[in-house]
């Protein structure tokens, strides 16, 4: 087997177990602590006594589920972008995705949906706020027919922008019972025991992985520039418009159920190229098990770290991700 596969395999296999040791970890720490051999047991189908499991199976299971699929998803959607766009400092949230779901949320909350609808109002807003945002964002930079990168990027920033205004200004007038609920769905949460939500968001996070990996091939001839990609065969423009509705999909469906979580799309496929390569059938997986893993630790140092309160996921996340990025870009070799 080439020694570049194997050292792939390893890194691989190496993830997978800082999933899991991170996993058991978050089950057994919290504002209650379950002994290992107890979280065992649950595991197992065994007894653990109504509290413990009542603990696990409806608070800390579906929030540790939760961050392995939106960290991979965002994961997947940053590693998608930055390949396709040759831009290091682009992010899932770059295009305007976030903007439009904190719209949504602030609309749904300031019309009451939620009094209609129940607990899907605010995924379900959110959702729609990103999927106008990113219809809106395609056809402002379509030209001819055609999708330019520039004018993606660009439109993206524009919309990102003028929607983060519009929610300031519905901030400044709600209320403030309201208030305190979309800063907080701002700042992320991981807080989502419904679970149809987190099955429709697992389906979409690993398909969009699937898919992802599926197009390794354009992604590493877009290393090349557009222009060189185009010379190596690859149909650009189809391709742009697949990777771009997968990577708005993706985010999309994390900010729906998450909210805004920051740097996880932008930090981890940087810290993953420092040490696999640039090769994108690797950096896609590694990057899916590193963003999962990076999300579940965040996670539950926010609900830990000054228990029995929890601070909201993104704050770690920027904190922590950003010192990350900051990492990779000093280590970076000059002229890499």
């Amino acid at each position: 087997m080439n020694r570049r596969y194997i050292s792939w395999l390893g890194w691989v296999i190496i993830l997978l177990l800082v999933l899991g040791a991170v996993s058991a970890a978050s089950l057994c720490v919290g504002a209650s602590r379950i002994p290992l051999h107890d979280v065992w047991s649950f595991i197992l189908g065994r007894d653990t006594g109504t509290a413990y499991r009542s603990i696990l199976l409806h608070i800390r299971l579906p929030r540790i589920l939760l961050g392995i699929v939106v960290g991979g998803a965002l994961s997947i959607a940053g590693v998608v972008l930055q390949g396709m766009f040759r831009n290091p400092l682009v992010e899932p949230y770059t295009l305007g995705i976030s903007g439009g779901a904190a719209l949504g949320v602030c609309f749904s909350i300031v019309t009451g949906m939620s009094t209609v609808l129940g607990a899907i109002a605010l995924p379900l807003a959110g959702f729609c706020g990103a999927v106008f945002a990113v219809v809106f964002v395609y056809f402002l930079s379509r030209q001819r027919g055609m999708l330019k990168l520039q004018g993606l990027l660009l439109s993206g920033v524009m919309v990102s922008f003028i929607c983060s205004s519009l929610v300031m200004l519905i901030m400044s007038v709600m209320r403030t019972e309201d208030l305190h609920g979309i800063i907080f769905w701002i700042m992320g949460s991981l807080e989502e025991p419904n679970w149809m939500l987190i099955k429709i968001t697992a389906a979409v996070s690993i398909a969009g992985l699937v898919t992802g990996c599926a197009f390794w091939k354009e992604l590493n001839a877009f290393s090349l520039g557009e222009e060189g990609a185009l010379h190596l065969g690859v149909n650009t423009q189809s391709v742009k418009k697949i990777l771009f509705l997968l990577a708005s999909l993706l985010t999309g469906a994390s900010v729906a159920v998450s909210g805004v979580i920051g740097f996880v799309g932008l930090a981890i496929p940087h810290f993953v190229r420092l040490f696999i390569g640039s090769d994108h059938r690797a950096v896609m997986i590694c990057s899916y098990l590193l963003g999962a893993a990076f999300l579940v630790a965040c996670d539950t140092l926010a609900r830990t770290i000054i228990a029995p309160l929890e601070l909201p996921v993104g704050v770690i996340t920027g904190i922590i991700g950003g010192s990350i990025f900051i990492y990779a870009l000093c280590s970076r070799r000059p002229g890499a």
